[in-house]
This record gives C-alpha cells, structure tokens and sequence, in this order.
C-alpha cells in the first residue's frame, strides 16, 4: 500500500476504524478479530481505536482490548503497525456520549490504555472532543505532560476546529502531528480543517469517510459522479470515496470502520485507484 505520514511514522494511506466492532452492532469477537488480521494482511499499519468504543459502562476500553488481541494473535510483525487511541470521551452505558477533559480524567484515561493495549508508550494519544466545561488548552496540555514524560511518542486531536488545531499546535509547543475529523462525501465541512492541516504539516485522519453506518449503503445509488466513477474503473462506489479523499490533500489518511474482513480489504484497494483530475473535480462538485 501507498504511504503517508503521521509525524515521523510512515503509515498504510488507508487505515482501520476500530469502533463498529466494539459498540451497539458490534460482530462477535472471533469476527472482529478476523477483521483486524484481514486489515493487517492486506497492509494495514494505523489503527485507531478509543476508550470510549464500548457498549456497556462496565466494560472501557473493549476496542482497545480487541486490538491488543488481534495483534498478539496474528502470525506477522506488528512492530511496524501504529496503533492510535483516545480519551476524552466518556460511554455511562445508556447508550449516550458524554465528554470529560478534565486533567484528572485523562492521567486516569490513558493509563488505562495502555494497560488494555498492553504497551509501556501508546504510540499516537488523541484528545478525542472538546469538553465545554474545560479550557481547550488545559486538555491540550495534558497531552503536552504525557509528551514530556514518555508516556506518548505522538500527541493529536479529535472533533476539532481550525483554531483548536492553531492552539494545540501551540500549547504542544510544535509537536502536534494530526487532527481526526469527519469528512467523507456525505460531510464536507471539515474541508477548511483539511486546509489547515496541509498547511501545518499536519496529518489528517478523516473518520467515518464512507459516512458512517447510515450513508454507507446509499454509495451504491446508481445516479451520481460517485456511482459513475466506480462504473468507469469497475470497482465499488466505496473505493471511489476513498480514493477521492485521499485526492484532497496528501496528509489526508482514511480510517474507514469495518466489522467484517471482505469490508476493509475492499477499502484498501482504494490505495490503487488513480482518479483523473477531471473526475475529482466532478466529484468536488456534487
């Protein structure tokens, strides 16, 4: 597979979205894990994963502990295989999303983390949603603390607009190295994150870039630049997605979810899809 980069990590250009195999919907264990192993096979090297990807209050960290799982139990070198996490974002059990970017939630966080993931230094540590109760730079800097200490080899941000990103960028003292957006066909208005990010160097790690779970499906509509593309190059619409996200920018690295094998080895095939300049901007402007 073709590289990005993520700070000085070079990484697969399509990664992996750990969540749909951790919350409601969420594949029994022994799939999930074919589905890490079918992403590592094809050529896989980012995951991204997050305390929060659970279902139950009493069980943090699922995704992570899933993770950890399948890279022990694959037969390759996962030496080479960044695996990225966030905390931040809390799951009480009732099916609700809440956020917490208290400096004492995060110390708690990301011990846990590295705990399930089984590791001494997570390698890319995301702060995963602002908190409006916390200064977006008290967060920020929580992150600064776990750069200084070891804890952490990279440091990025979820969910954030481009003067959060300014700030952290700021805050971490240059050593912010990507933002998680969503972006996909469906969303769009991360476009001027992406902007910024290729303007700073930053990586830009677009999550749900097939449109999440209630998108994804209408990629077969027959009407469309989309369904045209796949139609000329004899591929799903899925692949002309991606392909046409990492056309934005060179920073832009994909990290489609997947809970089967057949759904992410099709994603990666994104990687060998050449759009002519003329689709994509047909494409731009649908």
């Amino acid at each position: 597979m073709k590289q990005r980069r993520i700070g000085d990590v070079e990484v697969g250009e399509i990664g992996l979205g750990g969540m749909p195999m951790s919350i409601e919907g969420r594949p029994d264990r022994a799939q999930a894990i074919a589905t890490v192993h079918a992403a590592l096979d094809a050529g896989v090297t980012l995951i991204d994963t997050a305390d929060s990807y659970h279902v139950r209050a009493d069980e943090v960290g699922h995704n992570e502990s899933l993770v950890a799982e399948a890279l022990a139990s694959w037969g390759g070198d996962t030496s080479h295989v960044l695996v990225a996490t966030k905390g931040g974002h809390v799951r009480p059990g009732d099916g609700s999303w809440t956020v917490d970017g208290s400096r004492e939630h995060l110390r708690a966080a990301v011990e846990g983390s590295l705990r399930r993931l089984g590791v001494e230094q997570i390698g890319l540590y995301q702060f995963h949603r602002p908190d409006p109760t916390v200064p977006w730079g008290e967060s920020v800097g929580v992150l600064a603390e776990l750069l200084d200490e070891g804890t952490i080899r990279m440091a990025g941000v979820s969910n954030a607009n481009p003067a959060q990103i300014r700030e952290a960028q700021q805050v971490l003292g240059g050593r912010l190295v990507s933002v998680q957006n969503q972006f996909s066909p469906y969303f769009r208005s991360s476009a001027q994150e992406i902007r910024v990010c290729t303007e700073m160097g930053l990586a830009f790690l677009a999550y749900s870039p097939l449109g999440g779970s209630s998108r994804a499906s209408t990629l077969g509509d027959t009407r469309g630049a989309l369904a045209r593309s796949a139609v000329r190059h004899g591929v799903s619409p899925q692949q002309v997605a991606l392909a046409w996200e990492l056309a934005q920018s060179p920073v832009v690295i994909p990290i489609p979810g997947a809970s089967r094998p057949g759904s992410i080895v099709d994603s990666v095939k994104a990687s060998d899809l050449h759009l002519a300049p003329d689709e994509v901007t047909e494409l731009n402007a649908e």
